[in-house]
């Protein structure tokens, strides 16, 4: 009998200073550098880490009473299509929990196809969509799948 050797990744999604996260990593979810630097230092971030390897992370802004919005979810493309970007929504949802947040948002574009499944997925549902919205805030056009990004679409998660 040959025995197969198994790598076992160490997966750790923890407390960062939103400082510390990689701008190349959060431009993957929000193409605009100046729209990143307006949420940024308000913002309580995580990341997910693989062997001590920054792959991930998360960032959510308090922006009302009992209310944060889960404004950049962000995975290295190499490491796509592994469950990692789940798992920071996932983690991002109990820790607001935990703080006794009552409510979660999160915006994502008309054309963001996985995202708007991810999101459902793990328990938001559509309340709204802001019109034009990636028009007018963003200086260059953002295509996605194919499909022109015009509009974001509003998900709300009662926690």
């Amino acid at each position: 009998m040959v025995k197969r050797r198994t790598n076992v990744l160490k997966v750790h999604i923890t407390a960062s200073k939103t400082q510390d996260i990689p701008l190349e990593l959060l431009l993957l979810a929000d193409p605009e550098e100046a729209a990143i630097n307006q949420y940024l230092d308000r913002s309580i971030g995580y990341t997910l880490t693989i062997d001590g390897e920054v792959i991930g992370a998360v960032l959510l802004l308090p922006t009302r009473p009992h209310t944060l919005e889960l404004v950049n979810v962000a995975v290295y493309e190499a490491w796509h299509g592994r469950g990692y970007g789940k798992q920071l929504v996932l983690h991002a949802i109990q820790s607001a929990r935990e703080l006794g947040y009552r409510v979660m948002e999160v915006g994502t574009g008309n054309s963001s196809l996985s995202q708007l499944g991810l999101y459902q997925k793990c328990g938001f549902r559509i309340c709204g969509i802001d019109t034009d919205f990636f028009v007018i805030h963003y200086d260059e056009p953002i295509e996605e799948n194919g499909i022109p990004c015009v509009d974001m679409i509003r998900l709300r998660l009662l926690l």
